[in-house]
């Protein structure tokens, strides 16, 4: 087997290269004549005219609608990642308690939480705030939608942070629990720093997931980037273009968020390679053993 060969599959052969780069071909040629005729499609109806597109150049505009909308989409997405972060980590550690009556607990409440529909949950939640004057009236949508958010996207966390924890090696766990440590500083210093590097990516997907359901808010009135986008368009009669801006606009976020933590994870990455394995002495990570062990410190 040649040093190039994949042990998952094997090499397609001349034949196979051939057949593949056919399908290739014909798959491009029909995404290319699709996206033709749609943009055919909406060239007749007018939508690319340019008075269609001239009220994105009006300040007025982007203060009246876009700009707010996006505020609201920035808020509501940074409050609930921030709150879905914090209980999917605690989740995510009861998950992983030595007592089973915790685990079973918090099990019962991630399921729950992650089988119930976002926007169910946000309709829920809306008619619940407004019945019983949880918030004002002008914080009822935004509480609602970081409600539900923050339910969501931190019983999926939990699972993340459990999947990430469990996926390290036993022998660290082993070893800290006979120097010593106990439980939530093994959990702290040992565990989670590394469980944090090797969830980055997933984290960074559901934040993704979180900043797109938001546009859900728009069932109980909140003023989100879709919502406004919707309403320029019904004001200006350019309903298509607005959104094509409000698409643009939400894949530019995304991909700042997926770029940042990028970043963020190769950095991580490269300064846990730079340390080169280093070993922390007992000392300094031990801060208070268990009844009768003994700390041995080196010269």
């Amino acid at each position: 087997m040649s040093a190039g060969a994949s042990v998952l599959f094997d090499a397609p052969g001349p034949k196979a290269r051939a057949r593949n780069a056919i399908y290739s071909v014909v798959v491009v040629a029909l995404v290319l004549v699709a996206g033709f005729l749609l943009f055919r499609a909406f060239d007749q109806q007018g939508q690319f005219a340019a008075e269609k597109w001239e009220p994105f150049l009006d300040s007025d505009v982007w203060s009246t609608y876009l700009l707010p909308g996006l505020r609201g989409t920035v808020v509501a997405a940074v409050i609930s990642i921030v709150f879905a972060m914090a209980i999917g980590m605690i989740f995510g550690i009861l998950r992983l308690s030595d007592h089973r009556p915790v685990r079973l607990v918090a099990g019962a409440i991630v399921e729950f939480a992650r089988a119930i529909p976002v926007l169910i949950l946000m309709i829920f939640l809306f008619a619940l705030y407004s019945e019983y004057d949880v918030f004002k009236s002008d914080d009822l949508a935004l509480a609602a939608v970081v409600t539900a958010l923050t339910i969501y996207n931190g019983s999926v966390i939990a699972e993340i942070v459990r999947a990430g924890i469990r996926s390290l090696p036993k022998g660290q766990t082993e070893a800290a629990v006979a120097l010593g440590m106990r439980k939530n500083q093994l959990m702290r210093l040992i565990l989670l720093p590394q469980a944090i590097t090797a969830m980055l990516p997933a984290l960074v997907s559901q934040m993704v997931v979180a900043l797109k359901d938001t546009a859900l808010g728009y069932q109980i009135t909140y003023v989100e980037i879709v919502r406004s986008g919707q309403q320029l368009g019904a004001s200006e009669q350019n309903t298509l273009p607005a959104l094509i801006v409000v698409a643009i606009i939400m894949i530019v976020l995304n991909s700042t968020l997926t770029m940042v933590a990028t970043r963020l994870e190769r950095r991580l990455r490269s300064r846990k390679r730079t340390k080169g394995g280093a070993v922390l002495a007992a000392d300094s990570v031990i801060t208070d053993a268990a009844p009768g062990v003994d700390v041995v410190k080196t010269p």
